[in-house]
């Protein structure tokens, strides 16, 4: 029999050493513990949510990897064309953990409308390109139909629709420059919008338009075969830098591969501040924790000195009595992290199901509801880090039982 353990739940069921002094710092020790996972929960899952979706709409646009022609500069400017005819199209079996590929066509353009203009960039798709995204993104309309017939369905975003003040079904005039001959008198094109989407990513919705590739590919003399770039997605974004090595090894020597971290450094580098803050909180919050538990168990042990003494006059270890505190300690830990745990997973669950909190400018977080995201075992491994660093700094404070004289201990009063 845990001699330790049964003593210690007769003290905490039991109910009984809860005096005036010890019933409040108790309370306020549960109290930081749970406000402590509470923030803990909200962090890691805003921090991930937010991670993840930026992934989402940046990879949507852009693919995970580009394999692009060493000519192709970054100003969305077609190079020199890429033949589709290569080994790794339509599907890149050579690498695994690539889930699709695409070929695009990405021409910079101007729209002119009766009352004004706006500068965009035409994104030449066709028949592999991937919408699944988009299709969250859709609020008006459809999602345009590059069949078999060449035709001028356009998909816009709700920036630029908004600007030009088009709606779903109007049409409209695009003109482009030719890239070889840049004196020459712009193409241009008459567009229908079929639908308007809404990323929420400002970057990308103030230029982005979707039309037929092959009305690129007219426009700049290419043949049915020949594309700006195509875009690569993989499983595990995490991997994402092995793969573009394993990508480029497989490709020709003529062409590049570049991933969206090395294209939107800046973006990505910001994202990386969110997993430092997500640390720093985490340790602050255990740190003031851990203070309020280690203050707690001293008023435990102050209370108890009497108990202390009766224990050590029949015969306890040190390590037996000190155990008695410890097990109060972890109970009230363990209380701590269920209540932290209800309220922050139902914040968590609420925010992910209504979306009623968003971030009051969403042109800085490339987003407008606040996401989130969590996993089970997040949720386990934090639980878990709290319990153990909270209770190894318990270890310290129940040394003082050891230093506890038992003459006058049994005296204390």
């Amino acid at each position: 029999m845990n001699i330790s353990l049964f003593i210690a739940k007769r003290l905490v069921l039991g109910g009984h050493g809860k005096s005036h002094i010890s019933a409040p710092i108790i309370k306020i020790a549960i109290a930081a513990i749970a406000i402590g996972m509470v923030m803990m929960l909200i962090s890691v899952a805003t921090g991930l949510g937010l991670n993840y979706k930026i992934r989402e709409k940046v990879a949507a646009f852009n693919g995970d990897l580009q394999i692009i022609s060493y000519e192709t500069n970054t100003a969305h400017i077609s190079g020199s064309p890429i033949s589709k005819k290569q080994s790794f199209y339509p599907e890149f079996k050579s690498v695994p953990g690539i889930t699709h590929i695409q070929g695009i066509i990405t021409t910079p353009g101007i729209i002119r409308t009766e009352e004004t203009f706006e500068g965009i960039v035409a994104k030449g798709v066709s028949t592999d390109y991937n919408w699944t995204a988009f299709k969250d993104f859709l609020i008006s309309g459809r999602l345009p139909n590059y069949g078999d017939v060449l035709n001028n369905e356009v998909l816009i975003s709700d920036l630029v629709a908004q600007k030009l003040a088009l709606k779903t079904g109007d049409t409209f005039r695009t003109f482009f420059i030719k890239n070889d001959q840049k004196s020459s008198v712009p193409s241009q094109r008459i567009f229908k919008i079929a639908g308007i989407y809404d990323s929420g990513f400002e970057a990308f919705d103030s230029s982005y338009i979707f039309v037929d590739l092959r009305h690129l590919q007219r426009i700049s003399g290419w043949e049915a075969d020949q594309i700006s770039a195509f875009e690569v997605f993989v499983s595990d974004f995490d991997q994402i830098d092995q793969k573009t090595a394993e990508v480029y090894a497989a490709t020709q020597s003529d062409l590049d591969v570049r991933s969206v971290k090395e294209r939107y450094y800046n973006i990505f580098e910001w994202i990386s501040l969110f997993d430092f803050n997500m640390i720093l909180i985490i340790g602050i919050m255990i740190l003031v924790g851990g203070i309020n538990m280690v203050t707690a168990l001293l008023v435990l042990i102050l209370e108890r000195t009497p108990m202390i003494g009766i224990l050590k006059a029949l015969g306890a270890a040190d390590w037996t009595v000190r155990k008695v505190f410890l097990y109060q300690a972890i109970y009230l830990i363990g209380f701590g992290l269920l209540v932290g745990n209800t309220i922050g997973l139902a914040i968590i669950y609420l925010q992910d199901r209504f979306k009623w909190l968003q971030f009051p400018n969403p042109k800085e977080y490339y987003i407008r509801e606040i996401p989130v995201f969590m996993d089970v075992s997040i949720v386990l491994g934090l639980n878990a880090l709290v319990l153990l660093l909270c209770s190894l700094m318990l270890l310290l404070p129940s040394v003082i039982v050891s230093k506890v004289s038992v003459v006058k201990a049994l005296k204390f009063d």
